[in-house]
């Protein structure tokens, strides 16, 4: 279990300053009155051992604090709308909570639980008929979480966790009122879905009532001990694996869940057969089977539980079991191959309750060349005979979307070598040749068709929806004009694509409209959200003719005006060698035309095939400005411009493409600047750059191979690539193929090189593969250890994103004091000269 110990922001200060902070409790109450700069002051000169977690400005405070916006989610009759508002916030209390870190997983040992949750903290349902409310009252005493409707709209369930167990409670939709099932504990650790056999009555994973107290081990019992004979077993990094035989023993008691049958009626509960490693469960079929994956033993101490070894099993509410296959454990396995033998087990919807899998043809090696990588698998009822195959595929099977009825399936695959994805209708008894949809680069998003509507089935799985020989696509609607989501209709008898409907149509140009649910099998009436730069998203019922005809269902209101004073656009423009570029431009409140201000630049570098897709526009001019959390967006409530989502492509083949990363990201860098230079908005000698993960990769890199930016602000990232031996991002040779790029591409290495002052802040849970803590830890000592500037926050019990709200408020006001630091207050520069000093390329 993770040891409790007082909360410690470890505050490394840069070397220049002559302090290393030191690691001690904090208090959560802000320093109020006391600004930014003179509270670091003091700390720094004093050497105050203490540091407290720090607020942002007042602006960003507010903002910060402010009411969050609600999701909506809609019943499967289609006749409820569900207005969800969502915590906005964790504590630190709440991250500070005991874990345990086993198999990969961080979950709470007095739940069996995950360790963090989504919590609802307000519901109401909305009746798409009257437009009637009903508030769902949610009693205090636990955390209320994952929102599901039963498959007839009728009824929905809420999950409550408490202290020691997770909940499930039953509302009525008519009414709102909720009620706890007694004496049930869900068991959610590995699966938190459930099987419905009726309208009233499902399968659940519980806690087994007998089950006792996890083992307590007081010493170990030996060494842990780990042996490679002369195989390859070239695993990623990983973190929190089981390491010795004690943890494995923890790891399956709090693993092991019983299967039971619940009456939301009487809430009488009944066990279905013994207690199991259960990881999914999936209705099988329309005669209430289901399909259950179980971890099988030993535990692997290389990889995650869902990479265990498991068998596929095909149950009853009687408790009759088939066991149907297994899957091997996934080690060994070479760089981005997969497993040899059955894998992905997949549970037909149809009444055929036919059993599928997918097999690798290549022995799971993708550098075989065959004609096909993986072929698709079906056992039928009763599970004793033969599996077929059905399907072949060229790539990696990578998706399986039944169709309504389970006799055909989109079937898609993904051709890594070339990022490229293709989707074909299949019919499942293998009567009909596969009908070829889609084919695209991953990249090219004009040309992404968007994901099928699906429809919840009596059994609560959800499939593909077909109606009249048809199906829907809802799209994001990617164009050179911006994102315009859709509603698009293909016919499965031609495959030819007709649109019902298109954001912007109409002459609108000032709103961005996002389908939510098509609600009739003609397309005559469909939800969307619909939203402007001044309007936060609203549910919409659009009918009529063409769906001209607007009906408001939702109000909800601007919880930030004090943002509409943000000007943004969109900027295009081409880097030396005619790659296409852009950037969201940003301008703060109170912004005058002509004022060149201190600019952040927040970006993350993307792989692309082809220049072409590079340059395709990402988002839409219409969208509501609401800044949450850590955004970067933030200081514009300091007077800074931001250059936000600044494209950072990386074209060439992908074997070979990180040869060329360094000379791209500069060539970007360079452009990027040119161009807020160009446009009278930025200050060359006040630019800094930023990024998360493999942006702060990319940013650490920017600021050790040229002298572009005045400073850079990197959270968790990764900057030794010694560390990632097998392979990182879209790298997929291992570090003894390309060793020199792998050297390269490690700012580590280049520590004593990068004099521009570096923010590194990182999450000290971070359980990332690849950006573990001590990726930051390192490449502080070794700049500060070569005379950097350099300043290092460790977060607490934070991990690769940062939840608690003391963490937000403190990252924002290290990134804040950062700039005010390295460039200055977000005020206009009193003297510039455009031309002022060398582009800095290099170094």
């Amino acid at each position: 279990m993770q040891t409790p110990r007082p909360l410690a922001l470890s505050l490394a200060l840069s070397a220049a300053l002559g302090t290393v902070g030191a690691l001690a409790a904090p208090t959560l109450a802000n320093a109020a009155g006391e600004s930014p700069a003179a509270s670091s002051a003091s700390r720094t000169a004093g050497g105050d051992t203490t540091p407290l977690y720090r607020q942002p400005s007042e602006a960003m405070r507010a903002v910060l604090d402010a009411k969050g916006l609600p999701v909506f989610q809609v019943s499967p009759d289609q006749r409820t709308l569900a207005i969800v508002e969502h915590r906005k916030y964790r504590s630190i209390a709440e991250l500070a909570r005991p874990v345990l870190r086993q198999a990969g997983l961080r979950y709470d040992p007095a739940t069996d639980s995950p360790q963090l949750l989504t919590v609802i903290d307000a519901l109401t349902l909305r009746s798409l008929v009257d437009g009637r409310d009903r508030i769902v009252a949610l009693p205090a005493g636990g955390a209320f979480h994952q929102l599901r409707f039963s498959p007839d709209g009728q009824r929905f369930l809420l999950n409550r966790r408490t202290d020691n167990a997770v909940e499930l409670w039953v509302g009525d939709v008519a009414s709102g009122r909720i009620k706890a099932v007694p004496k049930l504990k869900l068991h959610t650790l590995l699966e938190d879905d459930v099987v419905w056999l009726n309208d009233h009555e499902l399968i659940a994973l519980s806690v087994p009532a007998k089950r006792g107290a996890a083992p307590v081990f007081s010493a170990p019992t030996g060494p842990t001990i780990q042996e490679s004979l002369g195989r390859n077993s070239p695993e990623r990094t990983q973190q929190d694996m089981l390491t010795n035989p004690q943890e494995a023993a923890v790891f399956a008691h709090h693993a092991t869940s019983q299967l039971v049958r619940v009456d939301l009626r009487s809430g009488a509960l009944r066990t279905v057969g013994e207690p199991g490693l259960f990881s999914h469960i999936e209705a099988l079929g329309t005669g209430g089977h289901w399909l259950s994956m179980r971890l099988a033993q030993p535990f692997s101490y290389q990889v995650g539980w869902d990479d265990f070894a498991s068998v596929a099993e095909v149950r009853d509410a009687a408790g009759k079991v088939i066991p149907v296959g297994q899957v091997k454990l996934r080690e060994g396995v070479p760089v981005e191959g997969v497993i040899t033998g059955p894998r992905r087990f997949f549970a037909s919807p149809g009444a055929d309750a036919a059993v599928y899998w997918v097999e690798a043809l290549d022995g799971g090696d993708n550098r075989n060349q065959v004609p096909h990588r993986d072929r698709l698998m079906r056992l039928d009822a009763p599970y004793t005979g033969a599996a077929r195959e059905v399907a072949r595929v060229a790539q990696r099977l990578s998706r399986l979307d039944f169709l309504e009825g389970g006799r055909q399936a989109l079937v898609s695959d993904f051709d890594l070598s070339k990022m490229r994805t293709a989707t074909d209708l299949v019919t499942l008894d293998g009567s009909a040749p596969a009908q070829r949809l889609i084919e695209r680069s991953v990249r090219d998003r004009y040309r992404d068709p968007g994901t099928p509507v699906t429809r919840m089935q009596a059994s609560g799985r959800r499939v593909v929806r077909v109606d009249d020989g048809a199906l829907w696509f809802l799209g994001a609607g990617a164009s050179p004009e911006g994102d315009k989501p859709f509603i698009d209709r293909l016919s499965l008898a031609d495959a030819k694509t007709s649109r019902l409907f298109q954001s912007g149509r109409n002459g609108d140009t000032a709103h961005f409209e996002r389908p939510l649910a098509v609600l009739d099998a003609a397309g005559a009436q469909v939800l969307t959200v619909r939203e402007s730069v001044n309007e936060p998203g609203n549910v919409m019922l659009r009918s009529g003719p063409s769906l001209a005809s607007l009906k408001p269902i939702t109000e909800v209101k601007d919880p930030t005006p004090q943002l509409r004073g943000i000007q943004r656009e969109f900027v295009r423009f081409k880097r030396a060698d005619g790659v296409e570029l852009s950037f969201w431009l940003y301008l703060p409140p109170g912004y005058q035309t002509g004022e060149r201000r201190p600019t952040f630049v927040w970006a993350y570098p993307l792989e692309y095939t082809d220049a072409s897709t590079a340059g395709q526009v990402s988002g839409s001019s219409n969208r509501f400005n609401t800044f949450a959390g850590m955004s970067p967006l933030m200081l514009l409530l300091d007077g800074y411009v931001v250059l936000m989502e600044a494209t950072m492509p990386v074209v060439g083949d992908p074997k070979t493409v990180n040869d060329s990363f360094i000379a791209q990201i500069t060539a970007n860098a360079q452009a990027i600047i040119d161009k807020a230079v160009d446009l009278g908005v930025s200050d060359r000698e006040k630019m800094v750059v930023g990024g998360h993960s493999y942006g702060a990769f990319m940013t650490a890199n920017l600021l050790a191979h040229t002298d572009l930016f005045k400073a850079g602000i990197a959270r968790s990232g990764a900057y030794n690539r010694s560390l990632t031996p097998f392979g990182f991002q879209s790298e997929r040779r291992t570090y003894w193929e390309a060793q020199d790029v792998y050297q390269k591409l490690s700012p580590f290495n280049f520590a004593d090189k990068l004099k521009e002052p570096l923010l590194l802040i990182h999450g000290e849970a971070d359980n990332n593969s690849g950006t573990f803590p001590i990726q930051s830890a390192r490449l502080y000592q070794a700049l500060a250890g070569t005379g950097g500037t350099v300043r290092y926050v460790s977060l607490p019990f934070e991990s690769h994103g940062y939840t608690a709200r003391e963490s937000l408020g403190h990252t924002l006001w290290e990134m804040s004091d950062w700039m005010k630091r390295q460039v200055g207050p977000g005020v206009p520069s009193t003297a510039f000269a455009a031309t002022a000093g060398n582009n800095g390329a290099g170094k």
